[in-house]
């Protein structure tokens, strides 16, 4: 069994008021990227396939893959405009592959959350195992109002099956090429997640599976101090559990 990831590395950041794109933004003294990227390298998953903007491959290659000696990384690919473009060019180098090195397993993960961990990806990966497509969420904290456009409340869904989906995002490899191939026949279609893609295209149910709330994804300035705080505490908690 081939188990295989793809980390997305493709965004501007334009909301980071930065020139740098956030992917490369410093974290704790490391770019962002590398802590997606090293929690891949611990996990259970046997390859990553990276994929970033165009031009910006050979950097990648150097600056994280070879300084960090990221040994799991077979491929830095050029992503699209949009983020299902990106996904499809990675799920594409992976089924180009000869057919024992297929995956049967991907993880589809946004290197904008960098504190994912291997313990969570290779539950994740249990659980898909099991269910054959599961997304990582949380269930959310706060009540969720729908309104109309002129902003009156239409609807209160009930708190208690409402998550908050976040990545990795884990199906039967070709389960989800399948439904990404049959999305780019339909560029107007609109998605904003994995398990979008395949709900439409597969009567499949797909399983929730209880990430953390620490997996946030990196956004603005306010989500770069928040993760770099995040990261400084796991890693002191990390060396009270050792001492």
């Amino acid at each position: 069994m081939v188990t295989a990831g793809i980390v997305l590395a493709g965004g501007k950041g334009t909301r980071m008021q930065s020139d740098i794109p956030k992917q490369y933004m410093e974290l704790d003294g490391k770019p962002l990227l590398y802590y997606s990227l090293r929690a891949f390298e611990e996990s259970a998953v046997e390859c990553v396939v990276l994929v970033t903007a165009e031009g910006e491959e050979e950097y990648c290659r150097r600056e994280l893959v070879e300084r960090y000696r990221f040994t799991k990384v077979v491929a830095v690919t050029t992503g699209g405009a949009e983020r299902y473009v990106s996904v499809w060019n990675g799920l594409q180098y992976l089924g180009e592959q000869s057919a024992e090195d297929i995956p049967e397993y991907v993880l589809i993960h946004d290197g904008a959350r960098p504190l994912v961990t291997p313990e969570l990806i290779n539950r994740l990966l249990q659980e898909t195992e099991s269910y054959g497509a599961c997304v990582t969420g949380m269930p959310v904290k706060d009540t969720i109002q729908m309104t109309d456009e002129h902003g009156v409340i239409t609807l209160t869904p009930k708190r208690e099956s409402l998550w908050i989906a976040q990545t990795p995002q884990a199906f039967e490899f070709s389960l989800v090429y399948d439904a990404y191939r049959q999305l780019m026949t339909e560029p107007e279609v609109q998605v904003t997640d994995d398990a979008m893609v395949v709900g439409l295209y597969h009567d499949i149910g797909i399983q929730m599976v209880r990430g953390s709330y620490t997996n946030l994804k990196v956004t603005t300035p306010d989500d770069l101090v928040l993760a770099e705080a995040l990261l400084k505490k796991r890693s002191c908690d990390d060396k009270i559990k050792k001492s």
